[in-house]
């Protein structure tokens, strides 16, 4: 699946810590529905390592809720304006659109960020910064 190509995709999917039925204008999608369940646990931390070993780790606490977005068709999403994920793992949504309830979802003990990794993470947020706005 090429998941910057709307055609190939045949499921979106939203996480969220609410209960809704309908998902607002400008909100995110994805049709990666692992990355969907972890961002319904509100995480402020997300790790994604692709390949044949990868993951996705976080440091959300919250139980949420899984849904599947009912997308009509292309003109119901646009790509980010900018991302710091993989092009295709996510999508703003255009106008609200339907959210059907699939399964609520809890953490899970093997993806929750460990205080090495926080930190680790939090140094390159903040080298990246510097990076792109050093101080004057």
């Amino acid at each position: 699946m090429d998941r910057t190509d709307f055609a190939s995709i045949a499921s979106w999917y939203h996480g969220s810590p609410l209960r809704l039925t309908v998902l607002r204008k400008g909100s995110t999608i994805t049709p990666d529905r692992d990355l969907a369940r972890v961002f319904s646990h509100r995480p402020a931390l997300v790790s994604i390592k692709t390949g044949t070993r990868g993951f996705i780790k976080h440091n959300g606490e919250e139980p949420g809720f899984l849904y599947a977005v009912e997308v009509a068709g292309d003109v119901d999403i646009t790509p980010p304006p900018s991302t710091t994920m993989e092009p295709g793992d996510e999508w703003i949504t255009t106008r609200d659109l339907p959210l059907h309830l699939i399964e609520p979802t809890v953490v899970r003990e093997g993806e929750r960020l460990n205080e090495a990794e926080v930190a680790e993470l939090k140094a390159r947020a903040e080298a990246q910064r510097s990076e792109t706005h050093p101080p004057k």
